[in-house]
């Protein structure tokens, strides 16, 4: 049994450009993200879907339940059977059996790959570097959006390339689609 898996963050419609957090080139991070999981698939590899629903909607009024917003992406939909691990917060580790599901199929390596790129993707990422899983991101299988910091916006593009070089500096090794296919 392979000692990989794919860690699929949240690829939900809330971040479509119909979705109250419409990221920047999220069709691209889409097509790529399956690429990476038709590929663990073919090989045999754990694929485990991540799915966010807030808990506390009059704080967080995106991914709620119900919400067509919350459902997966359509290229994106987990085959029947396949581990979704639902979550509430950033951090897909946190207060899931995402550790535990891992730990009982023996993985040692994750690759991620989802949104969002300054969020989930770098929560999750350093929460499975801190546990030590050896960990890969697929920054072009994920994607962000402009930010506000005070009285500036950040453009995505500066966004995510900041989280990506943040990744690759310490918790994981940050390769291209075409690269981690290769």
């Amino acid at each position: 049994m392979s000692k990989k898996a794919i860690i699929v963050v949240d690829l939900q419609k809330e971040y479509l450009p119909a979705g109250k957090l419409a990221l920047a080139g999220i069709d691209q991070a889409i097509a790529n993200a399956v690429a990476v999981m038709d590929d663990a698939r073919a090989k045999g590899d754990l694929v485990f879907n991540v799915h966010h629903e807030s808990a506390d909607p009059a704080a967080m009024p995106v991914f709620l339940p119900g919400t067509e917003g919350v459902e997966f992406i359509s290229d994106a939909e987990p085959p029947a059977g396949e581990p979704v691990v639902l979550k509430h917060y950033p951090n897909s580790f946190l207060k899931t059996d995402l550790k535990k599901t891992l730990d009982d199929n023996g993985i040692e390596e994750v690759v991620i790959v989802g949104a969002m790129s300054h969020m989930c993707v770098d929560a999750t990422t350093r929460a499975a570097s801190d546990l030590g899983y050896a960990v890969t991101v697929v920054h072009d299988a994920c994607a962000t959006r402009d930010v506000e910091f005070g009285d500036q916006t950040v453009p995505a593009a500066q966004v995510h390339a900041a989280f990506m070089s943040a990744l690759a500096f310490a918790y994981a090794r940050v390769v291209s689609c075409r690269e981690y296919l290769a």
